[in-house]
């Protein structure tokens, strides 16, 4: 599949000649130095990356990804995509076969002195290239790499949807926690200000105490509609991605349990190249960079022999009983050959070149870049680990202080200013929390994403693109 070698002065050379005269396409050299390892440690046994979403034990999410990979639009475009590339690949095999046209007619003719019974005539021409230099075998290589390129396009926006669905999914997870939070403190809230508003009439408190307890309270009530709205639009946005129309989305979301999805406690990694190997647009870019070495050979071609047979055969007569009494033929072989042309082809063979030289860059690019997804991946979800341990001690502190605030309030011990600070300290800690949950799911998820999880890479094209046409030769 890939060879990751050392970066050297002849990578260029050796990937602009991945494709030979006889149309078989050699893997080129990528050219760039794969570590043998991640810089953060990681178990090597990674879970299973086609359906690793699956781990956040969610029954909402694997439904909401399911539906997406059954109707999402943007898949379903692309999944034409590899049908028009199929069908290329077709169109190029034909060349291999000869060409062959019928043609029939009747003729009559009118006028003084002449003979007005009709003529009739049949007959077939055929013409065939000989794929004598490659340039038919090439053009086959090209169209196979490009049917490739664009099943593993569909591949890669399968694991960009899935990684879109899942990352949505635990944005509306947790905007219904919030919501919930919220909820629960204006409930507090509402009972903090009952209490205030009791101590005032019996003359233990002044007023302020109950002017800062309905602020206090009018502030949480003004983050629900904010929490709502943000709910519902998280929630069209996964309408759009499941091919649906917003509305039964957001009732789903809205009438499960609060959860924030929770990955498992330890997430492995394959080693770089094997990751490589997983991700699609990795893959994608080098049957780019094979299509488009092969049409250096096609471009060269050009300056080869070129070599066809054709012939004829016809028949004709003044009825349609004698028609094929006389048949006459012809067969020719000839053999063309480009002699000036001003320069035209020498430059459509630099300019392939070139073009084949971008592709390169962009295939080490694209490797440079999951390498750089993976790694960010898996510091950030290391990291959001870590966030989450502490901000669950500071909830756990700040609700015993809120409820030994509330006590001493009651008692008197205390001033309403002190309750404040406390219930405040407790709905940020709760919020901060959920927030830090979140942000532990999500990169778990990108960190899944990057390594290239969201597809089947052991099938076939013809099987992940639904299409069902082989795309061997």
């Amino acid at each position: 599949m890939f060879h990751f070698k050392g970066l050297g002065a002849g990578a260029l050379a050796l990937a602009l000649a991945a494709c030979s005269t006889s149309g078989q396409l050699a893997t080129p050299d990528a050219g760039i130095a794969v570590p043998e390892r991640w810089s953060d440690p990681a178990p090597s046994v990674a879970l299973d990356p086609v359906s690793y979403w699956t781990a956040l034990d969610d029954p909402l999410l694997d439904r909401f990804v399911a539906l997406a990979l059954e109707n999402n639009r943007d898949l379903a475009q692309a999944a034409s995509r590899v049908a028009i590339a199929r069908a290329g690949v077709r169109a190029s095999r034909a060349s291999y076969l000869p060409q062959i046209s019928g043609t029939a007619g009747v003729q009559r003719d009118f006028g003084s002195f002449v003979d007005t019974d009709p003529q009739f005539s049949v007959g077939a021409d055929a013409q065939w290239e000989i794929d004598l230099f490659g340039r038919i075998s090439n053009d086959v290589a090209a169209s196979r790499a490009e049917l490739a390129a664009a099943g593993y396009g569909l591949a890669d926006l399968q694991r960009l949807i899935v990684g879109q669905v899942a990352q949505t999914t635990i944005s509306a997870r947790t905007l219904a926690t919030q919501l919930a939070i919220a909820r629960e403190t204006l409930a507090i809230q509402d009972d903090n200000l009952q209490i205030a508003q009791w101590r005032l009439q019996a003359g233990l408190v002044s007023s302020l105490d109950v002017e800062q307890a309905r602020a206090q309270r009018a502030q949480t009530a003004a983050s629900i509609p904010a929490l709502e709205r943000d709910l519902a639009q998280a929630a069209n946005t996964i309408s759009t991605l499941l091919g649906e129309a917003p509305g039964p989305v957001r009732a789903e979301l809205e009438e499960a349990a609060p959860t924030i999805p929770q990955p498992p406690g330890s997430v492995g990694l394959a080693l770089p190249a094997e990751v490589l190997r997983q991700r699609p647009d990795v893959r994608q870019a080098e049957a780019f960079l094979l299509a488009d070495t092969a049409r250096i050979d096609i471009a060269r071609a050009q300056l080869l022999p070129l070599v066809r047979l054709s012939g004829n055969v016809g028949s004709g007569s003044f009825g349609l009983s004698a028609l094929f009494d006389t048949i006459t033929g012809s067969l020719f072989a000839g053999v063309s050959q480009l002699i000036f042309d001003g320069g035209r082809t020498r430059a459509q063979i630099d300019s392939a070149r070139a073009v084949a030289a971008g592709s390169l860059a962009a295939w080490q690019q694209t490797i440079l870049q999951a390498l750089t997804d993976v790694e960010n991946a898996n510091i950030a979800l290391s990291k959001a680990r870590q966030r989450v341990a502490e901000l669950a001690t500071a909830r756990d502190a700040a609700g015993n202080a809120a409820i030994l605030a509330r006590s001493q309030y009651q008692a008197g011990l205390i001033d309403f200013q002190t309750l404040l600070t406390a219930e405040s300290q407790l709905l940020s800690a709760r919020n901060a929390l959920a927030a830090a949950e979140a942000e532990r799911a999500n990169a778990f998820v990108a960190l899944e994403q990057a390594a290239g999880g969201g597809w089947d890479p052991t099938r076939p094209i013809e099987q992940t693109t639904s299409i069902g046409e082989d795309t061997q030769p």
